[in-house]
């Protein structure tokens, strides 16, 4: 087993040796940092176990690097603040902030050991951080949508959130979601029409989240009303995300008039990368952090110019395409840093995401001269491929529109030879 790592962030000395010694003695793997800036750097590139971090420290505080890691999306460890002249007020502010525990200076061994086995026993039941698209992003875009949400949090409403595709509806969800209460993103909407109250359930008091709520089928969307009505009996929350615009798909009558207007009752819009390009450096580099932490790639650091090109350049798959191209830049860059040439290679090599095509008008290849049953096979595949290729493949819209109930329509497939999603 791997020894836990513990950075200790002080600018004593003997206290930096004291410390280490003792840790050391007790298995755990010490790296100290005599000043803040040591400790930022460090912590940019690897993420501890553990910091033991001095509150009274020469070039920053140890409030105000605690407070940095915490708007930056780099507080995923727990901290431990240390002081030779702590307060109450000092302590309760740093607990306040982020900070799991405070020792006063000077420290008794038995506390100490405790309050780190403590801490870490703590980290080992807390989920694993993903970049925050609400904490990270200082723009006056996100920083609206967070207050949004956050005025929403009291309330157990169901929320609509609308956006382009890759843009971060999940993590918005993620915002509302209670800790240590149920979470459910729900990949099988067909529960919604067999079981939408065991649903609610086996749910209680979480969250559930939807992410695409215009791919639901007639009977599902009925579910999904079942499961809005239910919701407050049961203490759930339920939050919808789309990329397509519902109003259109009533009027063309593939969503429920009375569903829609439910879900628009609160609903909120995610700005896309392009309407908030200032954030792009931030989010790039703590995607590198994370992704350095979680050992997907080597940390690698992005020079100015390289960070100027991300913010500038189009993203049309949003963060779900930054994220990829991080990646990309951290695994191929062959330099330890990431320049400019590097990030105009990988941006260069981004394919702009396709436009969905709209199904042809089908054309009847239908021999005339051959029997009845010849004739009418061939136009019946014909018709079920084109229904098929209007619905995108969705099996549930596809019964709805040729009127045949779904075990009907897979058996008449089966039939013609056309394969189609289970």
């Amino acid at each position: 087993m791997t020894a836990r790592q513990v950075l200790v962030v002080d600018d004593e000395v003997g206290i930096r040796e004291l410390l280490s010694d003792i840790l050391s003695d007790e298995g755990y793997q010490v790296r100290l940092a005599e000043n803040a800036a040591q400790a930022r750097d460090w912590r940019q590139q690897e993420r501890p176990d553990l910091v033991l971090l001095d509150i009274w420290m020469p070039d920053c505080d140890g409030i105000t690097l605690l407070k940095e890691w915490g708007n930056g999306g780099l507080l995923t460890m727990p901290v431990v603040m240390m002081s030779g002249h702590g307060t109450i007020d000092t302590a309760v502010e740093a607990t306040r902030i982020g900070a799991f525990d405070f020792l006063e200076k000077p420290i008794a061994l038995q506390k100490l050991l405790k309050t780190v086995n403590a801490a870490l026993k703590h980290v080992e039941h807390q989920p694993r951080s993903d970049v925050n698209l609400l904490s990270l992003c200082k723009s006056v875009a996100i920083s609206e949508l967070r207050a949004r949400l956050e005025q929403l949090d009291s309330l157990k409403v169901p929320l609509l959130l609308a956006g382009a595709r890759g843009c971060g509806a999940e993590l918005c969800a993620r915002f509302l979601h209670r800790q240590n209460t149920p979470w459910l993103e729900l990949t099988q909407p067909e529960k919604l029409a067999t079981a939408p109250l065991e649903i609610l359930e086996q749910y209680r008091e979480g969250l559930i989240y939807i992410p695409e709520v215009a791919d639901l089928g007639k009977t599902e969307q009925k579910g999904l009303q079942l499961l809005l009505a239910k919701a407050e009996k049961y203490d759930v929350r339920i939050v919808c995300a789309t990329t397509q615009s519902l109003s259109k798909l009533v009027q063309a009558g593939q969503f429920d008039e009375t569903l829609y207007h439910t879900l628009s009752a609160a609903s909120l819009a995610i700005p896309a990368l392009a309407e908030h390009r200032e954030d792009i450096p931030d989010l790039a580099k703590a995607m590198a952090t994370f992704l350095a932490e979680s050992g997907e790639a080597n940390y690698k650091e992005f020079d100015v110019a390289a960070l100027n090109a991300m913010r500038n350049a189009d993203w049309l798959g949003n963060m779900a395409q930054l994220k990829a191209a991080v990646k990309n830049l951290m695994l191929t860059s062959i330099d330890e840093k990431i320049t400019l040439a590097e990030a105009q290679r990988v941006l260069g090599q981004i394919a702009e995401p396709e436009e969905p095509k709209t199904p042809a008008a089908p054309v009847l290849p239908i021999n005339l001269d051959t029997s009845l049953r010849e004739a009418r096979d061939a136009f019946e595949r014909i018709y079920f491929e084109h229904h098929i290729a209007k619905a995108g493949g969705n099996m549930s819209r596809v019964a709805e529109a040729v009127e045949l109930e779904r075990t009907h329509l897979y058996r008449k497939l089966k039939q013609l030879n056309i394969r189609a999603k289970q």
